[in-house]
Protein backbone atom coordinates (compact mmCIF):
# COMPACT_ATOMS: atom_id res chain seq x y z
CA UNK A 1 0.00 0.00 0.00
CA UNK A 2 2.83 2.73 0.35
CA UNK A 3 4.65 2.19 -2.05
CA UNK A 4 1.10 2.46 -4.67
CA UNK A 5 0.83 5.34 -2.37
CA UNK A 6 4.49 6.67 -2.94
CA UNK A 7 5.03 6.01 -6.71
CA UNK A 8 4.79 7.16 -10.18
CA UNK A 9 5.37 10.74 -9.43
CA UNK A 10 3.42 13.29 -11.97
CA UNK A 11 3.50 16.82 -12.78
CA UNK A 12 1.09 19.27 -10.50
CA UNK A 13 -1.64 20.51 -11.91
CA UNK A 14 -1.96 24.71 -11.29
CA UNK A 15 -5.00 25.70 -9.46
CA UNK A 16 -7.52 26.89 -11.81
CA UNK A 17 -10.71 27.45 -9.65
CA UNK A 18 -11.84 28.51 -6.19
CA UNK A 19 -12.52 24.51 -5.40
CA UNK A 20 -8.75 23.71 -6.49
CA UNK A 21 -7.73 26.91 -4.01
CA UNK A 22 -9.66 25.74 -1.62
CA UNK A 23 -8.19 22.16 -1.99
CA UNK A 24 -3.96 23.11 -1.84
CA UNK A 25 -5.07 25.58 1.22
CA UNK A 26 -6.68 22.27 2.76
CA UNK A 27 -3.84 20.25 2.07
CA UNK A 28 -1.19 22.73 3.43
CA UNK A 29 -3.21 23.38 6.82
CA UNK A 30 -4.20 19.78 7.26
CA UNK A 31 -2.12 18.66 10.52
CA UNK A 32 1.78 17.47 10.19
CA UNK A 33 2.00 18.80 6.36
CA UNK A 34 4.84 21.09 5.64
CA UNK A 35 5.77 22.46 2.65
CA UNK A 36 8.28 19.88 1.80
CA UNK A 37 5.64 17.09 2.28
CA UNK A 38 3.16 19.00 0.06
CA UNK A 39 5.22 19.47 -2.74
CA UNK A 40 6.29 15.82 -2.48
CA UNK A 41 2.67 14.92 -2.04
CA UNK A 42 1.30 17.61 -5.03
CA UNK A 43 4.39 15.47 -7.05
CA UNK A 44 3.17 12.50 -6.76
CA UNK A 45 -0.13 12.90 -6.74
CA UNK A 46 -0.35 15.61 -9.57
CA UNK A 47 -3.22 17.47 -7.79
CA UNK A 48 -3.89 18.61 -4.32
CA UNK A 49 -7.52 16.82 -4.64
CA UNK A 50 -6.11 13.42 -5.37
CA UNK A 51 -3.40 14.54 -2.45
CA UNK A 52 -6.18 14.66 0.05
CA UNK A 53 -7.49 11.34 -0.79
CA UNK A 54 -4.95 9.49 0.35
CA UNK A 55 -3.61 11.40 3.24
CA UNK A 56 -5.38 9.81 6.04
CA UNK A 57 -3.97 6.81 4.60
CA UNK A 58 -0.58 8.08 4.51
CA UNK A 59 -1.21 8.78 8.04
CA UNK A 60 -2.53 5.93 8.71
CA UNK A 61 0.60 3.68 7.69
CA UNK A 62 2.88 6.22 9.73
CA UNK A 63 1.22 5.33 13.23
CA UNK A 64 -0.77 8.59 13.52
CA UNK A 65 -4.74 7.18 14.58
CA UNK A 66 -7.63 9.23 14.06
CA UNK A 67 -6.07 11.26 11.50
CA UNK A 68 -8.28 14.03 9.98
CA UNK A 69 -7.73 16.46 6.82
CA UNK A 70 -8.14 20.02 7.36
CA UNK A 71 -12.12 20.64 6.82
CA UNK A 72 -13.14 22.66 3.74
CA UNK A 73 -14.93 25.35 6.36
CA UNK A 74 -12.18 25.99 7.73
CA UNK A 75 -9.68 27.33 4.62
CA UNK A 76 -13.15 28.90 3.60
CA UNK A 77 -13.72 31.20 6.39
CA UNK A 78 -9.67 31.89 6.05
CA UNK A 79 -10.10 33.06 1.78
CA UNK A 80 -13.37 35.10 3.18
CA UNK A 81 -11.15 36.84 6.26
CA UNK A 82 -8.43 37.80 2.90
CA UNK A 83 -10.82 38.92 0.92
CA UNK A 84 -12.27 41.52 3.78
CA UNK A 85 -8.68 42.33 4.43
CA UNK A 86 -8.08 42.78 0.95
CA UNK A 87 -5.62 39.82 0.63
CA UNK A 88 -4.85 37.64 -2.33
CA UNK A 89 -3.42 34.34 -2.78
CA UNK A 90 -0.47 33.41 -4.60
CA UNK A 91 0.13 29.64 -5.28
CA UNK A 92 3.31 27.50 -5.99
CA UNK A 93 4.40 27.74 -9.77
CA UNK A 94 1.26 30.12 -10.59
CA UNK A 95 2.28 33.26 -12.50
CA UNK A 96 2.04 35.70 -9.84
CA UNK A 97 4.04 33.67 -7.13
CA UNK A 98 7.69 35.00 -6.56
CA UNK A 99 9.55 32.90 -8.94
CA UNK A 100 12.73 33.98 -6.59
CA UNK A 101 10.86 31.43 -4.37
CA UNK A 102 10.52 28.63 -6.82
CA UNK A 103 13.84 26.78 -6.66
CA UNK A 104 13.54 26.42 -2.90
CA UNK A 105 12.51 22.74 -1.63
CA UNK A 106 10.48 24.41 1.30
CA UNK A 107 9.30 27.21 -0.46
CA UNK A 108 5.85 27.99 0.46
CA UNK A 109 2.87 26.18 -1.26
CA UNK A 110 0.89 29.76 -0.95
CA UNK A 111 1.36 32.99 0.38
CA UNK A 112 -1.32 36.02 1.23
CA UNK A 113 -0.30 38.97 -0.35
CA UNK A 114 -1.25 42.91 0.44
CA UNK A 115 -0.16 45.75 -1.93
CA UNK A 116 1.41 46.06 -5.59
CA UNK A 117 2.35 42.63 -6.52
CA UNK A 118 4.55 43.63 -9.68
CA UNK A 119 7.27 44.50 -6.64
CA UNK A 120 8.19 40.82 -6.37
CA UNK A 121 8.58 41.06 -9.74
CA UNK A 122 11.56 42.96 -10.08
CA UNK A 123 15.57 42.46 -8.42
CA UNK A 124 15.28 42.18 -4.48
CA UNK A 125 17.81 42.78 -1.60
CA UNK A 126 17.24 41.86 1.82
CA UNK A 127 18.07 44.54 4.47
CA UNK A 128 17.99 42.85 8.17
CA UNK A 129 19.55 43.83 11.75
CA UNK A 130 19.11 44.98 15.09
CA UNK A 131 15.88 45.67 16.84
CA UNK A 132 17.25 48.11 18.93
CA UNK A 133 19.65 49.58 16.31
CA UNK A 134 22.42 52.31 16.97
CA UNK A 135 21.61 55.81 15.76
CA UNK A 136 25.06 54.93 13.13
CA UNK A 137 22.77 51.49 12.24
CA UNK A 138 19.43 53.17 11.61
CA UNK A 139 21.65 56.32 9.59
CA UNK A 140 23.32 53.09 7.28
CA UNK A 141 20.10 51.15 6.54
CA UNK A 142 18.35 54.44 5.85
CA UNK A 143 20.92 55.12 2.76
CA UNK A 144 21.36 52.03 1.75
CA UNK A 145 17.88 51.33 1.36
CA UNK A 146 17.27 55.07 -0.31
CA UNK A 147 20.45 54.13 -2.77
CA UNK A 148 19.03 50.88 -3.72
CA UNK A 149 15.65 51.82 -4.48
CA UNK A 150 17.45 54.56 -6.78
CA UNK A 151 19.50 51.87 -8.02
CA UNK A 152 15.98 49.80 -9.18
CA UNK A 153 16.19 47.17 -6.48
CA UNK A 154 13.02 46.46 -4.26
CA UNK A 155 14.55 46.49 -0.41
CA UNK A 156 12.80 43.36 1.56
CA UNK A 157 12.80 43.51 5.51
CA UNK A 158 11.08 41.80 8.06
CA UNK A 159 8.83 44.53 9.33
CA UNK A 160 10.63 44.49 12.91
CA UNK A 161 11.63 47.44 14.64
CA UNK A 162 14.89 48.92 14.19
CA UNK A 163 17.02 48.10 11.50
CA UNK A 164 13.91 46.77 8.98
CA UNK A 165 11.69 50.05 10.06
CA UNK A 166 14.03 52.16 8.87
CA UNK A 167 15.02 50.37 5.43
CA UNK A 168 11.00 50.03 4.86
CA UNK A 169 10.72 53.85 5.44
CA UNK A 170 13.23 54.55 3.38
CA UNK A 171 12.10 52.40 0.68
CA UNK A 172 8.50 53.50 -0.05
CA UNK A 173 9.06 55.41 -2.87
CA UNK A 174 10.96 53.23 -4.65
CA UNK A 175 9.41 49.48 -3.20
CA UNK A 176 9.85 47.60 -0.09
CA UNK A 177 8.44 44.14 0.60
CA UNK A 178 7.51 43.52 4.08
CA UNK A 179 7.74 39.72 4.71
CA UNK A 180 5.46 39.09 8.56
CA UNK A 181 5.72 36.67 10.62
CA UNK A 182 2.50 35.91 11.86
CA UNK A 183 -0.92 36.78 9.50
CA UNK A 184 -0.44 39.34 6.72
CA UNK A 185 -3.45 40.82 8.69
CA UNK A 186 -1.94 41.41 11.91
CA UNK A 187 0.72 43.63 12.59
CA UNK A 188 3.80 42.93 14.66
CA UNK A 189 4.65 44.69 16.81
CA UNK A 190 2.14 47.59 16.66
CA UNK A 191 4.33 50.49 16.87
CA UNK A 192 4.65 49.81 12.90
CA UNK A 193 0.97 49.75 12.46
CA UNK A 194 1.29 52.95 10.45
CA UNK A 195 4.65 52.05 8.59
CA UNK A 196 2.56 48.43 7.73
CA UNK A 197 -0.45 50.52 6.30
CA UNK A 198 2.01 52.68 4.10
CA UNK A 199 3.78 49.35 2.76
CA UNK A 200 0.39 47.97 2.49
CA UNK A 201 -0.27 51.44 0.23
CA UNK A 202 2.85 51.45 -1.25
CA UNK A 203 4.50 48.47 -1.42
CA UNK A 204 3.71 45.22 -0.67
CA UNK A 205 3.16 42.64 2.65
CA UNK A 206 3.66 39.13 1.95
CA UNK A 207 3.01 36.18 4.58
CA UNK A 208 3.03 32.34 4.22
CA UNK A 209 0.85 31.88 7.94
CA UNK A 210 -3.16 31.96 7.96
CA UNK A 211 -4.96 35.08 8.27
CA UNK A 212 -5.69 36.30 11.56
CA UNK A 213 -2.65 34.20 12.61
CA UNK A 214 -0.79 35.72 15.87
CA UNK A 215 3.42 35.50 15.48
CA UNK A 216 4.74 32.66 17.71
CA UNK A 217 8.27 31.86 18.22
CA UNK A 218 8.40 29.49 15.48
CA UNK A 219 7.53 31.21 12.17
CA UNK A 220 10.16 34.11 12.71
CA UNK A 221 12.96 31.56 11.47
CA UNK A 222 10.17 30.76 8.70
CA UNK A 223 9.89 33.99 8.09
CA UNK A 224 13.82 34.38 7.86
CA UNK A 225 14.05 32.30 4.82
CA UNK A 226 11.62 34.20 2.83
CA UNK A 227 13.29 37.04 3.60
CA UNK A 228 16.66 35.66 2.46
CA UNK A 229 14.74 33.79 -0.54
CA UNK A 230 13.52 36.40 -2.31
CA UNK A 231 16.28 38.18 -2.37
CA UNK A 232 19.68 38.40 -4.67
CA UNK A 233 21.67 39.59 -1.50
CA UNK A 234 20.77 40.16 2.37
CA UNK A 235 22.74 42.95 4.18
CA UNK A 236 23.18 42.75 7.98
CA UNK A 237 23.29 46.05 9.45
CA UNK A 238 23.68 45.59 12.93
CA UNK A 239 23.23 42.31 14.46
CA UNK A 240 24.37 40.53 17.79
CA UNK A 241 26.33 37.97 18.47
CA UNK A 242 23.15 35.66 18.77
CA UNK A 243 20.46 36.64 16.81
CA UNK A 244 17.65 36.33 13.91
CA UNK A 245 19.55 38.29 11.22
CA UNK A 246 22.37 35.80 11.83
CA UNK A 247 19.76 33.45 11.56
CA UNK A 248 18.60 35.15 7.98
CA UNK A 249 22.57 35.53 6.86
CA UNK A 250 22.59 31.66 7.15
CA UNK A 251 19.71 30.68 4.65
CA UNK A 252 20.87 32.79 2.37
CA UNK A 253 23.99 31.02 2.39
CA UNK A 254 22.35 27.96 2.21
CA UNK A 255 20.05 29.21 -0.50
CA UNK A 256 22.84 30.02 -2.74
CA UNK A 257 22.59 34.27 -1.98
CA UNK A 258 25.02 36.50 -1.44
CA UNK A 259 25.94 37.82 2.08
CA UNK A 260 27.50 40.87 2.78
CA UNK A 261 27.60 42.85 6.21
CA UNK A 262 28.18 46.78 7.48
CA UNK A 263 31.37 46.70 9.92
CA UNK A 264 31.04 47.99 13.55
CA UNK A 265 33.09 49.16 16.17
CA UNK A 266 34.42 46.26 18.19
CA UNK A 267 33.40 47.23 21.71
CA UNK A 268 30.02 47.43 20.30
CA UNK A 269 27.67 44.38 21.19
CA UNK A 270 25.06 45.66 18.28
CA UNK A 271 28.32 44.96 15.47
CA UNK A 272 29.43 41.35 16.99
CA UNK A 273 27.36 39.60 14.35
CA UNK A 274 28.23 41.45 11.35
CA UNK A 275 32.11 41.70 12.26
CA UNK A 276 31.64 37.51 12.35
CA UNK A 277 29.67 37.72 9.18
CA UNK A 278 32.82 39.56 7.70
CA UNK A 279 35.59 37.48 9.50
CA UNK A 280 33.83 34.29 7.57
CA UNK A 281 33.62 35.60 4.34
CA UNK A 282 30.70 38.15 3.83
CA UNK A 283 31.15 40.96 1.50
CA UNK A 284 31.95 44.56 3.31
CA UNK A 285 29.59 47.24 2.52
CA UNK A 286 30.09 51.00 2.99
CA UNK A 287 27.30 52.21 1.10
CA UNK A 288 24.58 51.39 -1.88
CA UNK A 289 27.93 51.05 -4.48
CA UNK A 290 29.67 48.39 -2.80
CA UNK A 291 26.15 46.24 -3.11
CA UNK A 292 25.64 47.41 -6.63
CA UNK A 293 29.64 46.34 -7.39
CA UNK A 294 29.28 43.21 -5.71
CA UNK A 295 26.04 42.14 -7.42
CA UNK A 296 27.12 43.29 -10.98
CA UNK A 297 24.29 45.23 -11.06
CA UNK A 298 24.21 48.67 -13.14
CA UNK A 299 23.12 51.83 -10.94
CA UNK A 300 20.43 53.69 -12.72
CA UNK A 301 21.83 56.60 -11.06
CA UNK A 302 24.95 57.92 -11.15
CA UNK A 303 27.51 57.20 -8.83
CA UNK A 304 27.83 60.72 -7.88
CA UNK A 305 24.30 60.68 -6.58
CA UNK A 306 25.22 57.76 -4.41
CA UNK A 307 28.23 59.74 -3.05
CA UNK A 308 25.94 62.52 -2.33
CA UNK A 309 22.91 60.49 -0.90
CA UNK A 310 25.52 59.21 1.46
CA UNK A 311 26.63 62.40 2.72
CA UNK A 312 23.37 64.81 3.15
CA UNK A 313 22.22 65.68 6.51
CA UNK A 314 18.55 64.99 7.27
CA UNK A 315 16.87 68.48 7.84
CA UNK A 316 16.90 69.74 11.48
CA UNK A 317 13.63 69.90 13.34
CA UNK A 318 11.80 72.23 14.63
CA UNK A 319 9.40 71.89 17.45
CA UNK A 320 9.77 74.22 20.78
CA UNK A 321 11.54 72.98 23.48
CA UNK A 322 8.87 71.98 26.22
CA UNK A 323 9.21 70.67 29.93
CA UNK A 324 9.52 67.28 30.54
CA UNK A 325 8.20 65.14 33.50
CA UNK A 326 10.26 62.78 34.56
CA UNK A 327 9.10 59.59 33.53
CA UNK A 328 9.06 61.61 29.98
CA UNK A 329 12.73 62.71 30.69
CA UNK A 330 13.88 59.20 31.96
CA UNK A 331 12.17 57.73 28.71
CA UNK A 332 14.54 60.67 26.68
CA UNK A 333 17.79 59.33 28.46
CA UNK A 334 16.37 55.80 27.11
CA UNK A 335 16.11 56.33 23.45
CA UNK A 336 19.86 58.90 23.75
CA UNK A 337 21.36 55.41 24.93
CA UNK A 338 20.11 53.31 22.95
CA UNK A 339 21.09 55.63 19.75
CA UNK A 340 24.67 55.29 20.98
CA UNK A 341 27.26 52.77 21.36
CA UNK A 342 31.44 52.73 21.50
CA UNK A 343 31.83 54.55 18.14
CA UNK A 344 31.68 58.10 18.28
CA UNK A 345 28.62 60.04 17.15
CA UNK A 346 28.13 64.01 16.30
CA UNK A 347 25.66 65.68 18.55
CA UNK A 348 24.28 67.39 15.54
CA UNK A 349 23.56 63.90 14.29
CA UNK A 350 21.95 62.92 17.48
CA UNK A 351 19.81 65.64 17.32
CA UNK A 352 18.82 64.81 13.98
CA UNK A 353 18.22 61.16 14.20
CA UNK A 354 16.07 61.74 17.69
CA UNK A 355 14.16 65.01 15.95
CA UNK A 356 14.65 67.13 18.63
CA UNK A 357 15.71 70.92 18.89
CA UNK A 358 19.18 70.77 20.49
CA UNK A 359 17.85 73.00 22.92
CA UNK A 360 15.64 70.28 24.67
CA UNK A 361 18.30 67.73 24.71
CA UNK A 362 20.92 69.61 25.74
CA UNK A 363 20.06 69.40 29.53
CA UNK A 364 19.45 65.22 29.42
CA UNK A 365 23.35 64.77 27.71
CA UNK A 366 24.43 67.20 30.54
CA UNK A 367 22.21 64.63 33.26
CA UNK A 368 23.99 61.34 31.52
CA UNK A 369 27.75 62.71 31.26
CA UNK A 370 27.49 63.66 34.93
CA UNK A 371 26.04 60.11 35.64
CA UNK A 372 28.81 58.82 33.80
CA UNK A 373 26.72 57.29 31.42
CA UNK A 374 28.12 58.90 27.75
CA UNK A 375 31.13 61.04 26.95
CA UNK A 376 32.19 63.62 24.91
CA UNK A 377 34.96 63.66 23.10
CA UNK A 378 36.80 66.31 20.38
CA UNK A 379 35.43 67.45 17.58
CA UNK A 380 31.44 67.48 18.99
CA UNK A 381 31.51 63.82 19.33
CA UNK A 382 29.55 61.59 21.72
CA UNK A 383 29.95 57.68 22.88
CA UNK A 384 28.23 55.41 25.41
CA UNK A 385 30.64 54.94 28.76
Amino acid sequence: MADDLYSNPTHPTLPRTEEDCLDRLRLIRSRRVGAVTYHRLLAEHGSARAALAVLPEIARIAGVQGYAICPVEVVRAEMSQARAAGAVPLFHGANDYPQALMDLPDAPPALWAQGDLSLVQRPMVAMVGARNASSLGLRMARRLAEGLGQAGFTVVSGLARGIDAAAHAAALASGTVAVQAGGVDVIYPEENAQLAEDIRNRGLRLSEQPMGMAPQTRHFPMRNRLISGLSRAVIVVEAAARSGSLITARNAADQGREVMAVPGHPFDARASGCNMLLRDGATLIRGPSDVLEALGAPAQCSADTVAEMALCDDPLPGPAPTDRPLAEASALHSRILARLGPSPLAEDQLIRDLAMPPASLAAALLTLELDGQIQRQPGGLLSRA
